[in-house]
């Protein structure tokens, strides 16, 4: 991984009981041998795997102007860091959940890119078995469960200050207002919606199909294309490209598809993420509600699987295998 870190840091939060939080700063910056390597390299792997949301600093953000200040060499990013956890200790405390961690700040380059990464750790307890066969105790880093992060692309920010997509952060676990306490102390709000481009990127193609007068078969080719086409981009860590996906797709007449989408005003991005839940909408109808589940590939409708809406009556002709063994089983016990 052509991963570079520029420097790391690491400070500490401990809850020492419901009402206190406690703040341990590190006086010096980590050198950068094989194990931090290797942690920081974890976790770009883990955030980068998971779904993020996209915002922008506020005008009045602290820790903006914090930031623009060491970047420009008035401050140094041991200072920073340091009076940057203590703002966030001072945000978290504000709230009944809070909990301790490691605090971690960490600029590095990744394929050419700068980003500020900040994380808040958590520990956990586990056992492990010594070359003596001894069983002792040990803690270590929940990396791959980690939720409280947010990363600065530092040369988006810097070169396209008016991006509404250079900060992303993840939204937390349900149940838990992680992100309203970071987003505070970030001072930022959220800014591109990835889910909501995406949703714009289906009704697009649908309504392109339509103009294109395209037929039942035309019209699904035509959607798997566009899967196939977006799926890849997310596999490979890419965006979406409207004048990408446009030349995988016929035109309309002298139209191509980015075209059409600009014409008729759908707002979207050029470059937008992926949402792997929306964009499985082109390759599948899903759906559940009041004890029943139903989730079938998109092609079967009207071969297989028929749908009559005026008496909301959904027919299936030919059940999988293992469901019919089922039914069959629970019949005969009448």
């Amino acid at each position: 991984m052509s991963l570079d870190i520029n420097q790391l840091v690491l400070h500490q939060l401990i809850k020492r009981d419901e009402q206190t939080l406690e703040v341990v700063l590190r006086d010096s910056l980590l050198e950068i041998e094989p194990v931090v390597q290797e942690m920081i390299e974890e976790l770009h792997r883990v955030y980068s795997a998971k779904n993020k949301a996209y915002g922008l600093f506020n005008e009045e953000s602290e820790l903006a102007e914090a930031l623009r200040l060491q970047r420009k060499g008035e401050e140094n990013f041991l200072g920073f860091s340091r009076a940057a956890t203590v703002r966030l200790k001072d945000e978290l405390a504000k709230y009944p959940f809070a909990e301790g961690g490691t605090v971690l700040f960490c600029h590095y380059r990744y394929l050419a890119v700068d980003y500020l990464l900040i994380a808040v750790l958590s520990s956990c307890n586990s056992m492990w078995v010594n070359d003596s066969l001894d069983v002792s105790s040990t803690r270590y880093l929940d990396i791959p469960h980690a939720d409280i992060i947010a990363r600065i692309d530092l040369t988006e920010w810097e070169t396209a200050p008016d991006s509404l997509r250079y900060l992303t952060f993840l939204k937390g676990r349900v149940g838990r207002k992680v992100s309203d306490f970071f987003m505070d102390f970030l001072g930022a709000q959220e800014g591109l919606n990835a889910k909501v481009q995406n949703k714009g990127l289906l009704q697009a193609v649908d309504d392109f199909c339509e103009a294109s007068d395209m037929g039942k078969q035309e019209r699904q080719t035509c959607r798997e294309q566009v899967y196939s086409y977006c799926n890849e981009q997310l596999q490979s860590g890419e965006e979406i490209a409207l004048t990408e996906l446009a030349e995988e797709l016929p035109s309309l007449g002298d139209q191509n598809f980015a075209q059409f989408t600009e014409e008729k005003g759908y707002e979207l991005a050029e470059t937008f993420p992926a949402d792997r839940s929306t964009l499985r909408q082109l390759m599948k109808y899903s759906g559940s509600g009041g004890g029943l589940t139903v989730n079938f590939d998109a092609k079967l409708l009207g071969e297989r699987i028929f749908w009559d809406p005026a008496t909301d009556t959904l027919t299936i002709k030919g059940t999988p295998p293992n469901l019919r063994d089922q039914l069959q089983r629970r019949a005969s016990e009448k």
